[in-house]
Order: structure tokens, then sequence, then C-alpha cells
């Protein structure tokens, strides 16, 4: 037990005042209040400074002492305890246009990045050290924006984390957990209404006329639909990710919403269109090129797919695509809800049954990614896929 009280910290005169255990409050004539710690360090007295005692409680000190003790019995040097490494020490707006840059960001997007930054990031974030940014003063910075511009928050949150990730040594364990924190300190966000979906009665004929379309683009959207997957998990696809003798598709967790790997059972007709894919002109087979690059060797754009349903006159959405899927696993398939949920990657949100469930389902999603093509591509002779009934029936 220490000699020190709280109240005395505050009240004691000028001088050096001991706690015990080599915890010193050190009172200067001026008022201002300081811990040190007095320890033996390779042979000789030093006096280590633990911070102010205006911003370190005593509880604190008295921790801070012991790690510096500890650092001594083990052979480390206690001056860099608390010293920041110089990547964390630097100022966020520096780290992140930095992050833009190396991550070779160009053209319209690097504008639009380097924009949302400056404008809803910077102003609050932009002068904090790299190590001081946490889920308060970030939720701060997009609360005026959270809920009437949600889809620029959105993105704007996932610059701020991927920076973090690029700058920090613990960034890629600290970027999950600080998503859902700042999710936490605001308020719910309205739900999207542009994402129309086709009904799934319609979804053959559509790839019918889709099918006709020539271009990358189409094969792109037909890969969308076939594997239920989202826009740019499609555009972003590398050869390397394509196991054509397993039938599957591997996403790699960074190129997930949800920064998990996401194993993807390819039915016949999907593999049709991605063998489709490597014989178009532009394709290139080296194993980390583009599945489906654009005119110029990069991604497809979004709106290189939302155009081809406009040029369609379809009034849906893309991403709506996926909701034509559920609503077809829903109506026409007798597996429970949770097996097309994994094919859609949704996160469990139950946080006690996602602990215990292990299983991704790849059996059943490869059944019902199969009974899914054949009913996209209208070869399983009717409108609709028949509910599979149980033994016996």
């Amino acid at each position: 037990m220490g000699k020190l009280t709280a109240k005395a910290v505050q009240a004691l005169g000028p001088g050096r005042h001991h706690d015990g255990d080599c915890l010193l409050l050190e009172v200067r004539k001026t008022g201002s209040r300081s811990w040190l710690a007095r320890v033996r360090h390779n042979g000789k007295r030093r006096d280590i400074g633990l911070g102010s005692a205006s911003v370190i409680s005593l509880a604190k000190a008295r921790e801070r002492c012991r790690e510096v003790r500890l650092a001594i019995a083990e052979g480390r040097d206690p001056l860099t305890l608390w010293k920041p490494s110089p990547p964390m020490a630097r100022f966020f707006n520096e780290v992140a246009l930095e992050f833009i840059e190396q991550r070779e960001i160009s053209g319209k997007s690097r504008q639009q990045a380097i924009s949302r930054l400056e404008k809803y990031a910077f102003p609050s974030l932009g002068k904090l050290q790299v190590q001081s940014v946490d889920a308060d003063n970030i939720a701060e910075a997009l609360r005026p924006i959270w809920t009437t511009k949600p889809e620029t928050a959105v993105r704007t949150r996932d610059l701020i984390l991927r920076t973090l990730r690029f700058a920090r040594p613990d960034g890629a364990l600290l970027e999950t957990t600080l998503a859902r924190a700042i999710t936490d300190r605001l308020p719910a966000q309205p739900r999207n209404k542009n994402f129309a979906a086709m009904p799934y009665t319609q979804v053959p004929e559509f790839m019918a006329k889709l099918t006709q379309k020539k271009t990358m683009g189409s094969l792109a959207l037909q890969t969308v639909i076939l594997t239920a997957t989202r826009s740019g998990e499609t555009r972003g696809a590398t050869w390397r990710e394509i196991d054509f003798k397993a039938g599957v598709w591997t996403v790699p967790a960074e190129r997930m919403k949800m920064k998990r790997p996401h194993r993807i059972p390819l039915s016949p007709e999907a593999i049709a269109v991605l063998k489709a894919a490597r014989v178009m002109p532009k394709a290139d087979l080296k194993a980390d090129s583009l599945v489906f690059p654009g005119a110029t060797g990069k991604p497809l754009s979004d709106m290189t797919l939302t155009k081809i349903l406009r040029d369609m006159k379809e009034p849906f959405t893309v991403h709506g695509m996926r909701s034509s899927f559920r609503d077809w696993a829903a109506e026409q398939m007798s597996m429970p809800g949770e097996i097309a949920e994994a094919a859609l990657a949704h996160a469990v949100p139950n946080a006690v049954e996602a602990a215990y469930r292990r299983t991704t389902f790849f059996d059943k999603r490869r059944e019902m990614m199969e009974a899914w093509g054949s009913f996209c591509d209208g070869s399983d002779g009717a409108d609709v896929v028949p509910i599979r009934k149980g033994r016996g029936q």
C-alpha cells in the first residue's frame, strides 16, 4: 500500500514526496506536479519521468512505476516504454495522403478520396497523431454526415480505417473492432432505398438477353448474378482466385466487406461465364491479372454494370440482384435461411450464435448455387426451382 492518497497529491507543497516502491511525486514551486520513478539502471541511480500529475492519476503512476521496474528486471530500456514509434507519432493527414499515393489511387478515384478526407476527416482528425485517432473522434468527425449523407460517410470511414491499417503496426487487428466501435457511437443510418431488386421470376428472361451481349461488362454482370456477389468483389477478381478444377472462387479477406475470406462454389453456368472471359480480346491470363479488365486494363467501374441495366431499360440495380437471389432462395428452396445468408457473405447478427457457428455450409451452398445457376439459365425446365422434398415424401 502506498503512502500517498489522491487528496494528498493535490495538497502537498513543494518538494519530493515518496509513495513507496520507487515512486515519487515532485511538486515544484510553480505548483506543477509530476511523477518520477527513482530506480537503479546499469549501476546508476536514475529518475525517470512518468508524466504530469494533472494527467496521470496516482493509480496510473503506480502502474507505470511497476512497468519501469519490470523492464529493468527484464533487461529492457525503461525510457522507451511510452515513447511512440515515429510512424505512430505522425499526423493523420500526412499519413492519409501518403497512403493514397502508395496505393497508386489515381484519376477520379484519387480526387474523390482526397476531397472526402479534406472535407470530412482532416478538419478534426488531420492534426492528431496516428496513435491518438480513436473511435470517439472518428465518430465525431462523421456525425454531421452519418445520416444525411450515409454513403459518403461510410466511404470516408473506410478511408480513415484503411489509413490506420496502413500506418499502425496493429492496424490489421484494430480495423474490425474500431469499425464496430464507431458504429456503436453513431445513430442508425436510414435504410438505402436505391437497391431496387428485379423480381426473381424475371431473372431467367433477363439473363437470356444479357448473354447476347459479348462484352466484359456483360460477363461481369452475369457473374455477379450467378454467384450472388457484390459488384466490387466481381470487378476486382483475379485469375489466381479462381480454381476451375475444384469449381471454387476464393475472394481474399481484404476484398470482402466483412474482412473474412469467402469461398464461393461455382455452378456450371458460372464456370462457363468465367471461361468465356478467358477468350475475350482484352483477356490477360496471368495469375494476378483481372478476370474482367476495363478498356485501360484497370477494373471495370461500378457504373459500367449499371449502364448495362439502363441500356436494357431495366429499372433495377446491380446490388439488387443479390436480393433477387435471396428472395428466390427463400421461396423456392427448402434449405434454412442461414445457408442463403452464408452465400451472400452476410455477418451473423447474433453475437452468441456467431461465436459458436464455425461452418460456412459450403456443401449446402454448392447445391443451392447449382440450383440457382440452372434457374437463371432456364435449363431446369420450369419458371421456378421446385422445392425439394425430404426422403420418403
